[in-house]
């Protein structure tokens, strides 16, 4: 691991400490002020001349405070003469930015990729990206990791010889087939029709769901309207347990509250991609690390081993 360096924005340090313990590296200095007019300014206090560098930083809330930051990172880096630097991004918010679906709006994940590359980034790695397209958005090459073999490793520990994996919609059958094929177990859907961010309809569960141990699997849990309304459609088929399992756990407008309080949901399973609030707490949650599979993709990408079977999705 000569030769490389690793910063990591504001945004979740606890990951990229656990990436650098895994790593055997240290996690090098960043400091991040502010001037009297509320601009950030950003310094990596580390040589970065003709060094592999690493900047570790989701776009998880706030989004915009965080995205400065990182935009900044990548022009130091770039200012100092680094020789790679690769944007180690858990978490792209702006990746639900991905297709123009009403008249004069901007496709946001576009333009964010698009900003990143010319901030500096030679290189992205990042996980679980909303949609396919989204890979496809940024100029520079991309790594795009799942976290299929952490959440079907949790999973394996229990019975599971009368569970169907449920997508919450058709967009997500897909990852929902490969994560059954990991658990060998059945695979159903939701059909959802999405009115705006906030409201959701869920009109039926397509699959053979009756009687049955439920695992709804989704990308992302942010207010949570698709997954509380896909709960509602398997309890008119009479489920008989429902877990919930996901890579991003924002859990935001008190999500985690309400999936908490209903009976019939015995487990709620997250990533530690975006960071968890303090008061974003519940006896039914387990938060599982992915710093293992970055801290390897890292590893690979620096020493220039292929990366594809930590993506491979089949």
């Amino acid at each position: 691991m000569r030769d490389i360096v690793i910063f990591s924005g504001s945004a979740h340090t606890e990951i990229a400490e656990e990436i650098c313990a895994d790593l055997g590296k240290p996690l090098s200095p960043t400091r991040v002020s502010r001037f009297a007019n509320d601009c950030l300014e950003v310094q990596l206090q580390a040589n970065c001349r003709e060094r592999d560098v690493f900047i570790i930083q989701p776009l998880v809330p706030p989004v915009q405070e965080n995205l400065v930051e990182l935009l900044l990172m990548l022009d130091a880096a770039r200012g100092a003469s680094a020789a790679r630097t690769t944007v180690v991004m858990p978490h792209f918010a702006y990746a639900r930015s991905d297709k123009k679906d009403a008249p004069r709006i901007s496709i946001g994940g576009r333009l964010v990729a698009d900003l990143l590359a010319t901030a500096g980034a030679s290189r992205v790695l990042a996980m679980t990206l909303h949609s396919p397209q989204v890979h496809g958005f940024f100029s520079v090459p991309v790594d795009h990791l799942h976290a299929l073999d952490e959440l079907a490793d949790h999973f394996r520990g229990g019975d599971l010889s009368n569970t169907v994996v449920v997508s919450p919609d058709f967009g997500n059958v897909k990852e929902a087939s490969a994560f059954a094929r990991r658990l060998g177990t059945l695979v159903a859907s939701g059909a959802k029709q999405r009115f705006s961010d906030d409201r959701v309809s869920v009109t039926s569960v397509i699959g053979d769901v009756a009687d049955r141990d439920i695992i709804i699997l989704d990308d992302e849990i942010a207010r949570g309207s698709t997954v509380v309304g896909l709960i509602e459609r398997l309890r008119e088929q009479k489920v008989r347990s429902i877990r919930v399992a996901c890579t991003h756990g924002l859990f935001s407008d008190g999500a985690l509250d309400r999936l908490t309080a209903m009976d019939d949901v015995a487990e709620i399973v997250c990533t530690n991609t975006v960071p968890l609030a303090p008061e974003q707490t519940s006896p039914k949650l387990r938060v599982l690390s992915i710093a293992p599979a970055l801290a390897e993709a890292i590893r690979r990408i620096h020493d220039g081993e292929s990366v594809s079977t930590l993506f491979d999705i089949h």
